[in-house]
């Protein structure tokens, strides 16, 4: 099956043969789409999986048909709030059970401009920040032959980070920018994460699960949809490369659950993957597939880290 893997392949398909049971793994966001749709694969396989969300009352309706031989425990996770963030990590460390995988799943994608709890701009706090922070605090907790995930997007290709103006304090607010930035944001952090850590065994990739409708688009109103879906096609086409290929759900899902215990470690390991393959670097903003090389720039990942450091006030 793995030599057939890509575009159409679903987590289901993946895990294919797959005996997790004895595999411990945190997904953050599971009350709804790819969040929701990992976690029920991988506990079909056997996992024992924690699922972090905001909501828990929602989470738990969300999850309520998931079943298998492996488990499912919810915990109260606000990526948009350091304090629940730490609190969190806190509970999970007291427990101090060891990790196998951590996919960091959740986020919010074109926000109107807004604030977390902690004054952060409020797509770059909850898309990379509450992540870096509930992540590092974590790691005590990974182990040699342990991965992490980071969920990021296509949509990287929109917007570098502007470390020198993480919050939109000096330019003005733009929502595609700032989701843009903050994607790019999360492959950076796993391409930091992967280096200060491979030598632990401890490996962190960043994914790209495809162009998939999910509750991720809640702050578009239906005309805004259709006209970027429209722009992206139109992209495409003149490129010569048809229309945009929208995923479901499961095929969503595929490439998170792929790097997490399918894919070797160190094929994937600082690196940007995409239909459950690594993707080359491309640096046309124009061209949906690929990587824009400033997202895996060591040197930029070493800038963010240390920034992002000095935002949540912690060494890691």
């Amino acid at each position: 099956m793995t030599a057939q893997l890509g575009e159409k392949t679903t987590a289901d398909e993946v895990l294919e043969g797959q005996d997790l049971r004895g595999k411990r793994i945190l997904v953050t966001g599971v009350s709804a789409g790819l969040g929701v749709e990992t976690a029920r694969s991988l506990v079909a396989h056997g996992a024992t999986l924690v699922g972090a969300a905001r909501d828990l009352d929602k989470a738990r309706r969300a999850t309520a048909a998931i079943t298998g031989p492996g488990s499912l425990e919810l915990v109260e996770l606000d990526l948009a709030s350091l304090a629940s963030v730490r609190a969190c990590a806190d509970a999970l460390l007291a427990k101090g059970e060891s990790f196998d995988v951590i996919i960091n799943n959740a986020g919010v994608m074109a926000a109107p401009e807004g604030r977390t709890v902690d004054g952060f701009e409020s797509q770059l706090g909850t898309n990379h920040l509450g992540h870096f922070v509930l992540a590092n605090r974590l790691a005590p907790l990974l182990k040699s032959g342990s991965r992490v995930v980071a969920l990021t997007s296509a949509g990287h290709r929109f917007a570098d980070v502007d470390i020198d103006d993480l919050n939109f304090e000096r330019r003005d607010y733009d929502r595609w920018a700032s989701y843009g930035g903050s994607k790019t944001a999360n492959i950076l952090f796993a391409v930091e994460f992967d280096r200060r850590n491979r030598d632990k065994g401890i490996r962190a990739t960043a994914v790209h699960p495809g162009s998939i409708e999910t509750e991720l688009g809640r702050h578009l109103d239906p005309a805004a949809v259709a006209a970027a879906r429209k722009q992206l096609d139109d992209e495409q086409i003149a490129q010569g490369r048809g229309p945009v290929k929208w995923k479901n759900v499961p095929q969503g899902a595929a490439t998170s659950v792929w790097a997490a215990v399918v894919a070797d470690a160190n094929e994937v390991g600082g690196r940007y993957c995409e239909d459950c393959h690594v993707a080359e670097v491309n640096d046309n903003p124009k061209l949906r597939g690929g990587v824009q090389p400033y997202a895996i720039d060591a040197d930029h990942a070493r800038a963010l880290w240390a920034k992002s450091e000095e935002l949540v006030g912690e060494r890691f």
